[in-house]
């Protein structure tokens, strides 16, 4: 079911964004060669819960940690270990929270140090693409309107949409109804209503689109080893347009 969101929902739902976002700015400066990935595990969750709030992904279907932290060709889903950060990696780092009984979801790549052009690319225009499915975002328009405009827009570059996984409803739970593709023909599924809740999360592949799961369960990669980027945001569909809630007050 497709739940529509009081004014004041949105709000609680905002509030839960608010500490994400600000979660993910102040992890920025720790992103550096020599970083161990669990440290910032580590620094997030204290943060959240500092901020009265609790790691929406901790023990979320059984998921061990507070962050889903991929390193270049890992597209998802990977679990903090202590591995160092490298010069010339790209980290997607996506964070949770709940506070108040709903819900938050944000998610940036950051590089590590100076990176390769293609990378650069690879992360500028993932980003893009989020911004141009969020554009679109409107009451009226369809799900599918969503994953049409990042498709088109990313695979003019070449570059590939992940199909297993998808962008999702949010609100009083992490993962509600619809189900958001980033890819598909425009004018179909779900009609977009004011009050929706959505999280918007493009993940694009610098070569094909194929992932496989390795053995922990969990980590999601490229089936071909090149790397993959991972933008997120969580918006309320209003009738002035789409609003992003996972938008820092202190730093955009």
């Amino acid at each position: 079911m497709v739940r529509i969101r009081t004014k004041r929902e949105v709000d609680l739902i905002t509030t839960s964004c608010q500490i994400v976002a600000d979660t993910l700015n102040m992890l920025a400066e720790y992103v550096k060669p020599g970083t161990s990935i669990l440290e910032l595990d580590t620094k997030a969750e204290k943060f959240i819960r500092n901020n009265g709030a609790r790691p929406a992904f901790k023990g979320y279907m059984g998921f061990p940690a507070t962050l889903c932290i991929s390193v270049d060709d890992e597209v998802v889903h990977g679990i903090p270990n202590d591995r160092l950060l490298e010069e010339g990696q790209i980290v997607g780092i996506d964070c949770g929270a709940e506070k108040d009984g709903y819900f938050g979801d944000h998610a940036k790549t950051f590089s590590v140090g100076k990176i390769p052009k293609e990378k650069q690319k690879l992360m500028e225009v993932t980003h893009k693409s989020l911004m141009m499915g969020i554009e679109v975002a409107i009451p009226g328009n369809y799900v599918s309107d969503i994953g049409h405009a990042i498709q088109t827009y990313v695979e003019g570059f070449g570059y590939s949409v992940v199909r297993e996984l998808v962008g999702h409803g949010i609100g009083t739970e992490l993962h509600e109804e619809p189900q958001i593709p980033n890819y598909g023909q425009p004018k179909q599924g779900y009609r977009l209503r004011e009050g929706m809740c959505i999280a918007i999360e493009p993940m694009i592949n610098l070569g094909h689109k194929e992932v496989k799961t390795d053995s922990d369960g969990w980590t999601i990669r490229t089936v071909d080893g090149q790397a993959s980027a991972h933008f997120e945001h969580t918006i309320a569909i209003t009738s002035n347009g789409p609003k992003i809630l996972s938008q820092s007050v202190n730093n955009g």
